[in-house]
């Protein structure tokens, strides 16, 4: 989902003016007396990105009667964790590049790359100790401790092609879905929501974290190498699963499927291509888009209690546009 693509669904202008807001924010809490540090920290903030969780703070604080200081604090918090953890899965992945730049691990190496991403995530507790309250400071570090645990979980079974769905769906419940739904439910705070109105606006981001992160492993299978932005199967090359394979290996393709995935040395691209297609032949990347129309429902159930206005018919249309992208793709899955 593109910068573009968001601003075409979320017509409010008071949302992109509170994130200019934001991004000045996020220059200044990422500044650190060291000039060196401060490069490495803002190296990922100045080469842009979607700004997808902060927007999504904002978007929730249409639901409350509050619009203060507290709103960009919460928006920069979010962005700040969120940055910073993806220094340190830069580092686990040993990945070249991250935004179309040099990612910070391969430009000043990993030891730097994880300093600087932990005093990003420290930033964030600061920011949320000193405006936010406690409770957002206890929120920040418990949805952090399930980022941690969701990446934890994902390295113990890459490669392991005896996992189910289960596992999978407890790694994006905390790798994505937990900092999304933590993302909107700060916003809702920051703005003074009614209790009920933070619980629904929590329930449906989680299913909409959830549906964002299995929509995004169905266009790795889906989509080609130019609308990406890299090779198609790049999960399965790196032997992480996704659902749509796991179930292709519950399934009758299992056991050819096992066989190319266990074969000696890498993975071959000729045995991911293979991969994908017994995983789009059986139906399985159709199934997994069910399963997302089921959690956007029920994201569109919890919205029902929401007030009416734009905000919340901006949450359903961002459901469903998750789900279209794949199917626009314009392949039989």
């Amino acid at each position: 989902m593109s910068t573009d693509t968001i601003r075409d669904l979320i017509e409010i202008p008071g949302i992109w003016e509170r994130m200019e807001r934001v991004e000045e924010r996020l220059l200044d809490a990422s500044r650190a007396d060291d000039d060196f540090l401060t490069e490495i920290a803002q190296h990922l903030l100045l080469a842009g990105g979607k700004r997808y969780r902060p927007v999504l703070t904002q978007l929730a604080g249409e639901f409350g009667p509050t619009r203060d200081r507290r709103l960009i604090e919460a928006g920069a918090a979010v962005e700040l964790i969120h940055i910073g953890s993806m220094y340190h899965d830069d580092v686990i992945d040993g990945a070249d590049t991250r935004r179309g730049t040099a990612s910070v691990n391969t430009r000043w190496g990993n030891s730097l790359a994880i300093l600087a991403g932990d005093f990003l995530i420290a930033r964030a507790s600061e920011i949320a100790a000193t405006y936010l309250g406690m409770a957002s400071v206890e929120l920040l570090a418990h949805t952090y401790r399930d980022l941690v645990t969701g990446q934890a979980l994902e390295l113990r079974l890459t490669g392991d092609v005896g996992h189910g769905p289960a596992d999978h769906y407890r790694v994006i419940a905390g790798k994505t879905a937990s900092l999304i739904r933590t993302s909107a439910r700060l916003g809702a705070l920051a703005a003074d929501a009614a209790a009920g109105t933070v619980e629904a606006v929590s329930t449906a981001t989680w299913e909409l974290g959830m549906v964002f992160q299995l929509t995004d492993d169905a266009l790795d299978l889906v989509s080609t190498e130019e609308e990406l932005g890299k090779p198609a199967g790049s999960d399965i090359r790196q032997g992480v699963y996704t659902l749509p394979v796991l179930y292709a290996l519950e399934g009758p393709a299992g056991s050819r499927i096992r066989g190319l995935l266990r074969e000696e040395g890498p993975v071959t691209g000729d045995a991911v291509d293979k991969v994908i297609g017994l995983v789009r032949e059986g139906g399985y990347v159709q199934r997994v888009l069910d399963e997302c129309r089921h959690r956007l429902a029920r994201a569109s159930g919890a919205t029902a209690a929401l007030p009416d206005i734009e905000a919340r018919k901006v949450l359903r249309r961002m459901g469903e546009f998750l789900v279209d992208r794949v199917g626009s793709v314009g392949i039989s899955c």
